[in-house]
């Protein structure tokens, strides 16, 4: 199946069938009527997706582009707790849809049976909402009474959504990721590092799925020898801008890992080293020497072996989990799902979960145009989504076909002037992918 009719399908399953089930199941429909469980949520869904900031007008408007006829009051009065509950059914029924385009040819990146990358993003919501999504329980952007986070693991070379859920604020990265599935053998996995643990990094190498992860400041380090070794004065010894060199990580655990550092410019080491003394000033702390001193570094472990990956190839493969980053900065700049034009907290919790469904099905859509990034710009593509997003409901509304010839056209507007301009200065990731990466059996 093509990627246009797995997203043709995928929008049918989520926002028709499984809408309309969740909207009698959560008491939202009570009896047949001409506004559906389904039309309701391809209004706010698409809604939303053509503009964040839709006024209730501009909804009932949207609501005309899929077929129904509603007032602004209409759409106000039915964004009630039943409507969450649609519609966070509706959202776990989007997640669970897998849609993957042709892999991408990156020499570096082909080397693994798939490059997965996961991080989570939070939101934080009203304290009324504490009884739906516990938060931290602190008054910072992390935290509050009320919150949740978007656990989120992509494949890079397919852009496939191979895991995403929402869960309590409250919970560990560490926790949600025993949800995820397993990888396969050959597979990479880049992740920040909430995710760090000595055993899950065992547990990924007895499966033989490669990683690469920044060093938790706390890991006690040995060489060869199982001799512990201060990082700061090994670093020192070695006298090198850049070591890649064997080691023992954890002080039960020693687990065999190639531990790679490289000196970073000194304009980046001041601005690190700022941004720790106010991070530590904030707290009434002042940061330690050593701490200070290690910011002049770039320090990675990885279970790559050598011949498979060259300490340069290491750092720019790094660079690859920022990816992630960026999605989840589109979802917040240009799906706007942490903010709203309301202060109630049922309709805001209505609108974080019809955003993330839009910005699930704008994932999808960008797909039809290939997935092309690291060249690829999600903002430039974003725009491309938003301006369609009415023509798609009303193709939706209309029949499969004009949906199709839709996707179409979005699909030509996606081919023309959405690649990340070449920066001499600054390569971007994928400038410097092509640059360090030729096919394995090429190096000498």
């Amino acid at each position: 199946m093509d990627i246009i009719s797995q997203v043709t399908s995928a929008m049918q399953t989520v926002l028709t069938t499984v809408a309309d089930s969740a909207a009698v199941a959560s008491g939202f429909l009570k009896r047949k009527r001409k506004l559906t469980g389904g039309r309701m949520v391809q209004t706010l869904v698409l809604g939303w997706l053509a503009n964040p900031e839709s006024t209730y007008d501009e909804l009932a408007q949207t609501a005309g582009s899929v077929g129904i006829s509603i007032t602004r009051q209409g759409i106000e009065q039915r964004l009630t707790k039943p409507a969450t509950e649609m519609l966070k059914t509706t959202l776990d029924a989007a997640a669970e849809q897998v849609l993957a385009c042709c892999p991408q040819a990156i020499p570096l990146l082909s080397r693994f049976n798939g490059v997965y990358i996961q991080d989570s993003s939070w939101i934080t919501l009203p304290d009324e909402l504490a009884d739906v999504w516990a938060g931290c329980g602190t008054n910072t952007d992390k935290g509050g009474k009320a919150s949740l986070k978007i656990q989120l693991r992509f494949e890079m070379l397919t852009g496939a959504f191979e895991h995403l859920s929402v869960t309590d604020g409250k919970t560990h990265d560490g926790k949600a990721q025993k949800e995820f599935d397993t990888l396969a053998a050959g597979s990479l996995r880049l992740a920040d590092l909430g995710y760090f643990s000595l055993n899950e990094l065992k547990q990924l190498t007895d499966d033989k799925v490669f990683w690469l992860s920044r060093l938790k400041a706390n890991c006690q380090l040995f060489d060869t020898d199982d001799t512990l070794v201060c990082l700061l004065k090994w670093l020192k010894a070695h006298n090198s801008c850049q070591l890649d060199c064997p080691i023992l990580l954890g002080k039960q655990a020693k687990l065999p890992v190639r531990l790679l550092a490289q000196r970073v410019s000194q304009q980046v080491a001041n601005k690190r080293k700022r941004q720790i003394k106010k991070q530590a000033k904030s707290k009434g702390k002042t940061p330690s020497f050593s701490r200070l001193a290690l910011a002049d570094w770039d320090i990675y472990i990885t279970n790559i072996p050598m011949e498979q990956l060259t300490v340069d190839e290491a750092f720019v493969l790094a660079r690859v989990r920022w990816q992630i980053e960026l999605m989840f900065k589109l979802f917040k700049s240009s799906g706007q799902i942490d903010e709203s034009r309301s202060s109630k907290p049922i309709r805001i919790l209505c609108e974080v979960y019809a955003k993330l469904i839009a910005m699930i099905i704008q994932h999808w859509i960008l797909l039809v145009g290939g997935w092309r990034y690291p060249e690829y710009s999600f903002q430039k593509a974003a725009k491309v989504v938003a301006k369609y997003a009415l023509a798609i409901a009303a193709g939706y509304a209309s029949s499969v076909v004009r949906l199709i010839a839709t996707f179409e056209d979005v699909k030509r507007a996606l081919a023309n002037g959405c690649q990340i301009s070449a920066r001499k200065s600054k390569p971007s990731t994928f400038q410097l992918l092509q640059k360090v990466a030729q096919p394995l059996q090429q190096k000498p």
